[in-house]
């Protein structure tokens, strides 16, 4: 679960993860390390990124963290921002659990989590998502 919030004075983007639940790690594991990457992507591009902390042995991780991207006003339409789940390994390697992407050019829930934000300026919306691989 994420929220959405945009402030049009500020020309902020604000992407707050919240929470996860029934992640599925690589190996069958029962528990890992997770942690959030989130991308500000521009015509596919990545432009900004940032991430949270490391959740330790969490399956359903808390994370309450937030992420504030400058996001000029004429670019919103052109922006999407990709939450990545990812799994902190001692090796160093972050595998994927999984993804989801929302912006102006997504689909489905994706597009309806956007649009709201939209419609509902300076006001967070918060939304589950399933994760895509």
């Amino acid at each position: 679960m994420f929220s959405l919030s945009y402030l049009p004075t500020a020309e902020r983007l604000t992407v707050v993860v919240v929470k996860a639940r029934n992640l599925h790690w690589t190996h069958n594991k029962d528990t890992s390390d997770p942690f959030v990457k989130v991308y500000l992507l521009q015509n596919g591009k990545k432009i900004s990124k940032k991430k949270t902390s490391i959740k330790r042995n969490e399956k359903s991780p808390i994370f309450n963290e937030a992420m504030i991207f400058s996001v000029p006003a004429h670019v919103l339409q052109t922006v999407q921002v990709r939450l990545t789940v990812a799994e902190y390994q001692a090796d160093g390697r972050t595998p994927s659990i999984g993804h989801v992407i929302v912006g102006s050019q997504a689909s489905g829930k994706s597009l309806a989590h956007w649009n709201q934000m939209i419609s509902s300026l300076r006001k967070p919306i918060a939304m589950w998502h399933p994760l895509r691989k």
